[in-house]
């Protein structure tokens, strides 16, 4: 049966048959409590285990880029139909949402990206990047590989869901912007809830963080060419020298912060690109420098947006220069802040704690990394975790967005019972108060 006549047969049936009403009565306390274990248990079977494994390195073995995940999006289907799990694609180029449990609401989503870096792997192992240049050095790999172990335990545990998990295996989260254009294809239809992971190198295994309220930083870029007058470097009083005006233009873009910043209203600007000159004895006609800016209120980005043109086109024409600002916003278009939904902290927390022991489940500090599932969490409610996955026997792992970044596979099965669990609970949790949809598109009609 198609996707589209599968969903239309439950709305029928929702809208029009006798539709029964869950409550807390139907589902006993027992029973939401058993989930995460049943789930972990189910997701440490040795044959869930190599599964995640095989296909977490396949996928890193061919990294590919934002909106170029065409080959990793084909595994994802295959795996899905394997499954039995109906999918939509193509959403947004090369995602996939997939669908499990009854086909009617409540809806919940969980959600991977597929994306890999534009860097080249350092770590020499058997299953290393075959694509020069490009790595999985973020971990997207795992939360796919996890995402798909979350969809084996759905849908083998299918009969307990009451209501519909929307798979969401998203593209280009590296600055592409990808959830924003799965929210714009309608990805988040009718959906009440959103749940998304990271790995983390620096937390042990069976171990999560997260907060309530701000958690990451909403986040931006900035370029700028600063045009002078190029020259032979021992006659300088011919020439309108760029490099010494983006000089100034870089110390004059820390008073940013640390004199127009609010002390307390974590802010950051950075210039990690400086490109201009290519001779010793030569002033060049222009230079290019270029960075990141980050803020945890839209108010603050903001200024810190303006602010940095003003500071940029000033100080270059202080040393008779002029300059442009490229604020990249096709390219990489700015992130909001992640901001965890408050009600969510609470059903995060009994769900991991279930499962993990609530010593095992951490608070954590802001921290001013950024992340597209804000997208999502401006839209719906969302929470975003951090998994760990520390490797005991490497004193010092290396950070995400490094050449040496390493997963650490024995976190796999966490995250896919977590990623499952938190589906599960909260269907079974919202189920009772579930509401007729609203009128417009639903998810068939996508």
């Amino acid at each position: 049966m198609s996707f589209f006549k599968w969903v239309s047969l439950i709305f029928t049936l929702h809208l029009f048959g006798p539709t029964p009403i869950f409550s807390y009565s139907s589902v006993s306390s027992n029973g939401l409590l058993e989930i995460p274990t049943k789930f972990l248990d189910f997701a440490k079977k040795p044959e869930l285990v190599d599964y995640m494994v095989s296909v977490r390195r396949k996928i890193h073995e061919n990294p590919e880029l934002g909106y170029e995940e065409f080959e990793t999006s084909k595994l994802i289907r295959t795996e899905l139909d394997k499954m039995g799990i109906p999918y939509k694609y193509p959403i947004s180029v090369t995602g996939v949402l997939g669908f499990v449990g009854t086909g009617g609401p409540p809806f919940v989503a969980i959600r991977a990206d597929m994306d890999a870096l534009p860097m080249q792997e350092m770590v020499e192992w058997e299953h290393k990047s075959k694509i020069p240049g490009k790595m999985h050095a973020c971990g997207h790999d795992a939360h796919v590989a996890m995402l798909l172990g979350a969809a084996k335990t759905l849908q083998a545990h299918s009969e307990e869901l009451k209501g519909t998990v929307v798979l969401v295996f998203q593209p280009a989260e590296e600055g592409g912007g990808g959830a924003k254009k799965m929210i714009d294809a309608g990805a988040l239809e009718n959906v009440a809830a959103i749940f998304g992971l990271h790995v983390a190198p620096e937390l042990p295994i069976g171990e999560v963080s997260s907060r309530p309220g701000p958690l990451l930083a909403g986040s931006g870029f900035f370029e700028a060419l600063i045009s002078g007058k190029g020259g032979h470097a021992a006659i300088p009083q011919h020439s309108i020298d760029p490099i010494l005006a983006a000089s100034n233009v870089i110390v004059s873009l820390q008073h940013l912060v640390s004199r127009e910043a609010d002390p307390l209203d974590s802010q950051v600007v950075t210039v990690a690109k400086f490109q201009g000159g290519g001779a010793f004895n030569v002033i060049p006609d222009s230079v290019t420098i270029g960075g990141t800016f980050r803020a945890f209120s839209k108010e603050s980005f903001m200024q810190l947006r303006q602010r940095i043109e003003e500071v940029i086109t000033g100080q270059a024409a202080v040393q008779r220069c002029s300059a442009t600002v490229d604020f990249l916003a096709k390219e990489k278009p700015f992130f909001p802040a992640t901001i965890n939904n408050k009600d969510l902290h609470p059903h995060f927390q009994n769900v991991a704690a279930d499962m993990l022991g609530i010593h095992n489940v951490k608070g954590m500090q802001p921290l001013m990394g950024s992340e597209d599932f804000a997208f999502y969490q401006e839209e719906i409610p969302g929470y975003f975790f951090f998994l760990g996955m520390k490797n005991e026997t490497d004193e010092k792992p290396a950070s995400v967005h490094s050449p040496y970044f390493k997963v650490n596979e024995d976190a796999l099965p966490y995250g896919a019972a977590l990623h499952a669990s938190l589906a599960a609970r909260y269907l079974l949790e919202k189920s009772e108060l579930t509401a007729p949809l609203p009128e417009g598109k639903h998810h068939d009609e996508l």
